[in-house]
């Protein structure tokens, strides 16, 4: 487990085989509170809840569920699997013939790739979707970011429908705009540029940061929407992808820590945290969705892709 968000997930995956919070922490050799604490921090990156009762049954919400059966499909590599036959029947020692039972209509699975958080603001229409068409199943990919993520997982056919994050509309493939997040800077509570009416780029350019580890997409569309708002970064002071470590060094005024999305929002209620006021705001990250080429030939899709922007 080389970084913290690695190590959040194979915690999240240990919980769900394991079902109980305290067995969890014996399998692991680790205490409650410290796998209490990093799942907090992955459902804070995530942008929803993963367990209805985390310190009872563990029992997963929806959401949660949706999310394991994502990592396992991500796992066994068969993401572009969508219609996988059902196993033999096994042989039996003969038996009066039994009444004829009608065979259920085969569901169709439509793979829709995203960001954890998109697919966290998509997952009731997304359930509302699955409820009243019974012959439908939508599975995730939680891996695809980027327009160039999206593009490729929709023409290798590893997804029928793509969101991902943007500045603008890609020039290489059509997509339509779905909404739009702003990205804000967020400081400690009794930092001074939380007690400023307004803080300028120059400001800024001498400020210390926090950001996500390199390999962390969402780092990737922050610091192009920086750079779009002229806004030259201070030195870095921490790279972690461990929002319980990014909120300890906020509070502490190690740095100055930018957001978008859920993980904005949520950084905004914390205690001790404060976003401050820029003098231009900076440019917003849009959320686009993108189908395959050939989604026309499949109703489901089209319908469900539609469905989404109702």
């Amino acid at each position: 487990m080389d970084t913290p968000s690695l190590r959040q997930l194979d915690l999240f995956a240990q919980m769900v085989a394991a079902e109980n919070l305290t067995r969890c922490a014996n399998d692991m050799g680790l205490s409650a509170e410290e796998i209490a604490r990093d799942l907090a921090s992955l459902e804070m990156r995530l942008g929803y809840r993963l367990f209805e009762d985390l310190e009872g049954a563990a029992r997963l919400t929806p959401a949660g569920r949706k999310t394991a059966e994502a990592m396992t499909l991500l796992s066994q590599d068969k993401a572009d699997d969508w219609d996988r036959p059902a196993p033999a029947a096994v042989a039996a020692a003969p038996m009066p013939p039994p009444a004829p039972i009608a065979a259920e209509p085969p569901r169709r699975t439509i793979m829709l790739a995203a960001p954890a958080p998109v697919f966290g603001h998509l997952q009731d229409a997304l359930a509302a979707f699955e409820a009243a068409n019974e012959d439908v199943a939508i599975a995730l990919d939680l891996h695809v970011q980027s327009a160039a993520d999206a593009d490729a997982a929709l023409k290798r056919g590893r997804a029928d429908i793509a969101y991902f994050y943007a500045l603008e509309a890609p020039a290489d493939f059509p997509s339509r705009y779905g909404w739009s997040e702003p990205v804000n800077i967020y400081a400690g509570a009794d930092h001074p540029f939380a007690r400023s009416q307004s803080v300028s780029r120059a400001d800024l350019a001498a400020a210390p940061m926090l950001a996500m580890e390199r390999d962390n997409a969402m780092r990737a569309v922050i610091e192009a929407a920086l750079a779009r708002g002229k806004v030259l970064s201070g030195p870095l002071a921490l790279e972690s992808d461990n929002m319980a470590a990014i909120m300890a060094a906020l509070r502490d005024n190690v740095g100055l820590f930018a957001a978008f999305g859920p993980l904005a929002r949520d950084l905004g209620r914390m205690e001790g945290i404060k976003r401050i006021a820029l003098d231009m705001p900076l440019p917003a990250v849009e959320i686009r969705q993108a189908v395959r080429p050939d989604a026309a030939e499949t109703p489901a899709v089209e319908a469900l892709a539609d469905f989404l922007f109702l």
